[in-house]
């Protein structure tokens, strides 16, 4: 059982050696990788170890057990205890998808609904900001278009963590929010009391980590300035300091206009772009290898209903893992990692189910 195993002890023992070495830290890229990898490698090692010694713990016990009542009253917990360490240790050897380690750029626009669902896009980003601060994360607003009553009609939020361990990730906890999400509750706006259903769309893109990291060929791009324009269309600048960003081969489109100046607007302009170009390049690897990761296709999805946030019932209920609570408001208040918790509960799951196939 877990043979597989001995390979990954070695490239963790390899990449100790490397990291060791100072020299290596000349290459900081070198190093944020294999630091990755050897924050990834050390869950499992650590797993094997615990199973491979209450292995040899109940081996022992077995042997003892027929001279010792006290060795043998120890079988049936160490076995116990050997399931459990060998499901946690399968767990972590299913395959992670390559970008868990990475921080995001979460995009969130309202949908159907009008103002009341630019207000709950303005919610769900308060929900994703207070569940970054309970993580540690940081967050930075990259572009926002705010609404006439002060939710948001698009904005797009930079999330940034701190470890270098993959199922730690905020892309690994975050990219199950891809989807739309449905809102059920009384307008501010509704004088008659009446429940109105709307709808935010979320999109949840892993940033790259250096411009260098994901090249673009300049003569691939057209760069179109304009000025920037508030509510109502009104001009907020008496300079060209808006962006347009398109790149050619794949069509993507990015508009900057928060900043105050051109240059900071191509520069964010450039990083969502980088960060929509690697997801349209895992879009293609997916659907090349769909079988594999079948389960990350639908985090792109703009268009699936994924989950329902009830305000008069106080019920939030995830539609893809059938996750089901009655605390929505400590949901938008940042309490989300239950939810979040059962969206990768499920995705564990199907790839170990495809493991089994």
């Amino acid at each position: 059982m877990f043979e597989s195993v001995q390979g990954l002890l070695d490239e963790h023992d390899s990449i100790q050696a490397q990291l060791g070495d100072p020299a290596v830290y000349a290459d900081q890229k070198l190093a944020r990788k294999l630091g990755r990898r050897s924050a990834q490698l050390n869950g499992i090692v650590e797993a094997y170890h615990k199973w491979h010694a209450l292995n040899d713990d109940l081996a022992a016990a077995k042997e003892m057990a027929a001279e010792d009542p006290d060795f043998a009253a120890e079988v049936p917990e160490l076995e116990e205890a050997v399931e459990v360490a060998a499901a946690r240790l399968t767990r972590l050897l299913i395959p992670r998808d390559p970008d868990d380690a990475r921080n995001v750029i979460l995009e969130v626009k309202g949908g159907e609904g009008g103002d009341e669902a630019a207000l709950f896009a303005g919610d769900l980003l308060r929900m994703y900001t207070r569940y970054a601060e309970s993580r540690g994360w940081k967050t930075e607003i990259i572009s926002s278009t705010e609404s006439d009553l002060g939710g948001y009609k698009d904005v797009q939020v930079a999330v940034k963590g701190s470890s270098n361990d993959p199922a730690e990730g905020v892309y690994a906890r975050l990219k199950f929010e891809g989807g739309v999400h449905r809102v059920q509750r009384v307008p501010v706006t509704e004088s008659q009391g009446r429940i109105h259903t709307s709808a935010a769309g979320v999109l949840v893109l892993p940033e790259v980590d250096e411009p260098e990291e994901l090249e673009i060929n300049q003569n691939d791009l057209k760069i179109d300035v304009y000025r920037s324009s508030g509510p109502g269309g009104q001009s907020v600048n008496t300079t060209d300091s808006a962006v347009r960003i398109t790149h050619l081969p794949t069509g993507i489109v990015v508009a900057m206009q928060n900043e105050k100046s051109q240059l900071q607007n191509r520069e964010a302009g450039m990083r969502v772009l980088r960060a929509r170009i690697l997801a349209h390049q895992q879009e293609q690897i997916d659907a090349e290898n769909s079988a594999q990761r079948k389960s990350q296709i639908r985090t792109m999805d703009r268009s699936e209903r994924i989950r329902t946030y009830n305000y008069p019932e106080n019920r939030i209920a995830d539609h893809r893992t059938g996750y089901k609570a009655y605390n929505l408001d400590q949901v938008m208040n940042g309490d989300l990692e239950p939810v979040i918790q059962s969206a990768i509960e499920m995705d564990e799951q199907a790839r170990l189910d495809a493991i089994g196939d």
